[in-house]
C-alpha cells in the first residue's frame, strides 16, 4: 500500500537528513490536525515553492508546459517574461524565515532566474532547507556556485543515458553536458570538505523510456547520486478536464493548465510493473523508489482506466495544508495546474494570504469533495 511505501520513502530520508526529517514530521503532523479540526484554516505550510520562471531552455515531449501539447508556449512573450524581482523575492523570503518552510526552487528552468544563487544564499543564512530541481543544462557553468552557496539538494531530471534523455529532452548532447555538470558539481565539493548539496536523480516515466529504465542505475552510480525516484507519468482525458471544469466553475478559475497533460501515455503497464521489480530488487549504494509506488493492479489501473480513481492511498488531497506555490507574478496557490489565488505576495503578507478568505473557502471545497476530479493523476495527491 502506497502509505506503506511512502513510509519507508520517508525514514529512508531521515537516515540521511535526521533534523530536517524532524522537522518535517512535526510540521506535517500539524497539518493533519488543522485539516481534520480547523475549518479550512491551516498551519504555516511544511514547503513553499517559489515559482521562479516560466522561461525554460528546452522542450522536453512530456512537459505540460514547454512540451508538444505544452500551454506555457502558447502564452505571450510578455506572460513569459513575467518575473518576481530580486528585491520582491529578498523581502519574501525575509517573511518565510518566522517559519521556516522547505524552499523548493522550480520553473521553467530555475537557474535560468536571475539572481538564482544569491537567493539559494538568502535562504541558507535564513536557516531554511533549499533544493532545486533543475534540467540540469547549467550545472556545468554553475556548479561552483551552487557548492558554495550552501544548496542542500541538487534534484536533476533525467530520463535515460545518452541518445535516449537527448531525445525526450529535445538537444542533442545534453546528456554529456548534464554528466559533466554533475562532475564538476562533485569536484567542488570535495575541494570545499562538503557533502552538499546532495544529489537526486528525478526520472520521469515515459512511453519513450519505461522499457529502459534500468539505464538510470548505472547513471545514478556515475553521478554519485544519494537517490534516484522514478516519477509515474502525469497526464489526464477529456473526461476527467470536463468534471473539472464544474469545479473551476465554482471556484471561478481555470484548470486550463492541465490541458498540457492530455495525451495518451502509451505506456504497458504490466512491462513497466516488471521493470520496476527488477529495478528495485538491484543492489546499489542510493535509494532508489518509483513514485507513486503502485501495486500491479494499481499500476494497470492508473495507465488504463480513462475514470481512473485511487484505491491504495486515502482519496483525499492534503497538499494546500502543506506546500503553497507562489508564482512568477506574485500569486500564492494552492496547486501547480489551477489558477486560483490565496492572494499576492506584492499586496499582503504570506501569513495572511496563507489563512486568507479564499485560501479557507478552496480548502473547505476541497475538504469537501475530498479531492477534485484533475487531481487523480497528480502525485501530491500520494505524497502526503
Amino acid at each position: 500500500m502506497i502509505l506503506y511505501r511512502n513510509f519507508r520513502r520517508f525514514y529512508s530520508k531521515a537516515l540521511i537528513q535526521p533534523a530536517y526529517a524532524l522537522r518535517v514530521f512535526k510540521k506535517r503532523l500539524l497539518a493533519y490536525l488543522y485539516h481534520d479540526f480547523a475549518q479550512g484554516r491551516s498551519s504555516p505550510p511544511e514547503s513553499v515553492t517559489l515559482f521562479l520562471t516560466h522561461r525554460c531552455n528546452l522542450h522536453c515531449k512530456m512537459c505540460g508546459q514547454w512540451g508538444e501539447g505544452g500551454v506555457t508556449k502558447k502564452q505571450s512573450a510578455q506572460f513569459i517574461q513575467k518575473e518576481l524581482g530580486q528585491a520582491e523575492i529578498s523581502s519574501l523570503i525575509d517573511d518565510l524565515s518566522g517559519f521556516r518552510p522547505n524552499i523548493t526552487l522550480f520553473g521553467g528552468e530555475p537557474l535560468l532566474f536571475r539572481g538564482c544563487v544569491d537567493l539559494i544564499r538568502q535562504i541558507k543564512q535564513k536557516g531554511m532547507h533549499c533544493l532545486i530541481i533543475t534540467n540540469g543544462f547549467l550545472l556545468e557553468e554553475m556548479a561552483k556556485e551552487l557548492v558554495e552557496s550552501g544548496l542542500d539538494e541538487l534534484n536533476v531530471s533525467l530520463d535515460g543515458s545518452g541518445s535516449l534523455h537527448d531525445e525526450i529532452r529535445g538537444m542533442p548532447g545534453l546528456f554529456d553536458k548534464i554528466m559533466r555538470g554533475l562532475k564538476q558539481v562533485d569536484h567542488f565539493k570535495s575541494l570545499a570538505h562538503k557533502n552538499r548539496p546532495l544529489i537526486n536523480l528525478q526520472c520521469t516515466v515515459t512511453k519513450f523510456n519505461y522499457r529502459s529504465l534500468e539505464q538510470m542505475l548505472e547513471v545514478a552510480a556515475e553521478a554519485k547520486a544519494e537517490s534516484l525516484t522514478f516519477h509515474n507519468l502525469i497526464f489526464t482525458n477529456k473526461e476527467i478536464l470536463d468534471k473539472q471544469k464544474d469545479i473551476d466553475r465554482l471556484l471561478n478559475c481555470s484548470s486550463a493548465d492541465w490541458e498540457g497533460f492530455d495525451f495518451d501515455p502509451g505506456i504497458d503497464p504490466a512491462a513497466l510493473f516488471d521493470k520496476m521489480r527488477e529495478i528495485l530488487s538491484a543492489k546499489v549504494d542510493f535509494s532508489v523508489d518509483f513514485y507513486p509506488n503502485f501495486s500491479r493492479r494499481g499500476l494497470a489501473s492508473y495507465y488504463e482506466n480513462a475514470a481512473f480513481s485511487p484505491k491504495e492511498s486515502p482519496s483525499r488531497c492534503l497538499s494546500p495544508w502543506i506546500v503553497a506555490y507562489i508564482f512568477p507574478d506574485g500569486e500564492v496557490r494552492p496547486c501547480l495546474n489551477c489558477s486560483y489565488s490565496f492572494g499576492n505576495i506584492r499586496e499582503d503578507r504570506f501569513l495572511d494570504i496563507w489563512n486568507s478568505k479564499r485560501a479557507i473557502q478552496y480548502r473547505k471545497l476541497l475538504k469537501k469533495n475530498r479531492l477534485f476530479p484533475a487531481c487523480v493523476r497528480c502525485t501530491e495527491l500520494y505524497r502526503y
